[in-house]
C-alpha cells in the first residue's frame, strides 16, 4: 500500500487543526505577526504561538476567530526561577494568551531535582489559573528517556494539559519514538504536542499517528499544501 493510501484519512486541509502556526524569531516584526495572524484565520489553524511582547496584538488579531492565542513563557532556556515564570505567565494571560508553552526547567532535570521540577511546572499552571492550558516544553533532544518520562510524570501531576517535545532551539527535533514514549507516558487525558522539524505533511501525518495531538510549526501552509507541495520546503526554524 503506497504512503499516500496510508495517509487517505488525513487529507492535507484537515491537519491546520492540529496546527500552532508560530513565530518565535527574535527579530520578527509586527508586520511579521500580523501575516501569520492573518494566515491562521484563512487556514483554520489551532493557534498563533508568539514571543510574549506579541500577544496582546495576536490576541486582537484572533479575536472573534476559533484560532488560540499562545505565547512562550520561559523562552527558549527555561533557566528562570518559578516565580519569575510564573509573573510572565500572569501577564501574558492578563494580554489574552489562552495557552502557554512554557520550557522546563531543564538543569533541574539532569540534576535529578524532582522537587524543583514540580514547583517550576506548578507554578505557571498556577499562574494560568484556568484561564489559559499550559504545554510544557520538555526539550527532549536533551534528555534519556528516563528523564523523559520522570519529567512527563511530572507535568501530569502538576496539572499541565501538554507535554511538548522541542524549542527548536536546541539539538534535536520531534521524532516518532518520542512522541511515542510520551503518549503512553500521560495516557489519552493529556495533551501530546510534537514541535522541533515538523515541516511537511508527512511528517506531520507521522507525529499524528504516533500520538500528537498538536503540532508546532513555521511551516503550516506547506503542512496544509499536502504531500505534493512540499517538496521545495526548506528548513525552518522553531
Amino acid at each position: 500500500m503506497s504512503t499516500e493510501q496510508n495517509n487517505a484519512e488525513y487529507p492535507p486541509a484537515s491537519l491546520a487543526a492540529y496546527i500552532d502556526h508560530t513565530l518565535l524569531k527574535k527579530d520578527a516584526t509586527l508586520e511579521d505577526v500580523r501575516k501569520i495572524c492573518d494566515e491562521a484565520k484563512k487556514y483554520k489553524f489551532a493557534g498563533v504561538c508568539v514571543n510574549p511582547c506579541y500577544i496582546r496584538f495576536v490576541a486582537e488579531q484572533l479575536e472573534g476567530y476559533p484560532v488560540i492565542p499562545c505565547c512562550v513563557i520561559g523562552f527558549p532556556f527555561g533557566a528562570q526561577t518559578p516565580e519569575a515564570k510564573a509573573a510572565e505567565a500572569k501577564d501574558a494571560v492578563l494580554n489574552g494568551a489562552r495557552e502557554l508553552d512554557m520550557v522546563i526547567n531543564l538543569g533541574a532535570i539532569k540534576s535529578k531535582d524532582w522537587a524543583l521540577v514540580e514547583r517550576d511546572v506548578k507554578a505557571v499552571v498556577d499562574a494560568a489559573d484556568g484561564k489559559a492550558g499550559v504545554k510544557v516544553i520538555l526539550e527532549t533532544g536533551l534528555l534519556t528517556d528516563e528523564e523523559k518520562v520522570k519529567a512527563c510524570e511530572i507535568c501530569k501531576l502538576a496539572g499541565a494539559s501538554f507535554v511538548k517535545t522541542c524549542t527548536g532551539f536546541a539539538d534535536g527535533c520531534a521524532t516518532v519514538e518520542d512522541i511515542e514514549l510520551m503518549r503512553k507516558t500521560v495516557g489519552q487525558d493529556m495533551g501530546v504536542k510534537a514541535s522541533g522539524g515538523v515541516r511537511t505533511y508527512e511528517t506531520a501525518v507521522k507525529m499524528i499517528k504516533a500520538g500528537a495531538n498538536r503540532l508546532g510549526a513555521t511551516a503550516g501552509i506547506a503542512i496544509v499544501s499536502g504531500p505534493a507541495d512540499n517538496a521545495g520546503t526548506t528548513k525552518a526554524s522553531y
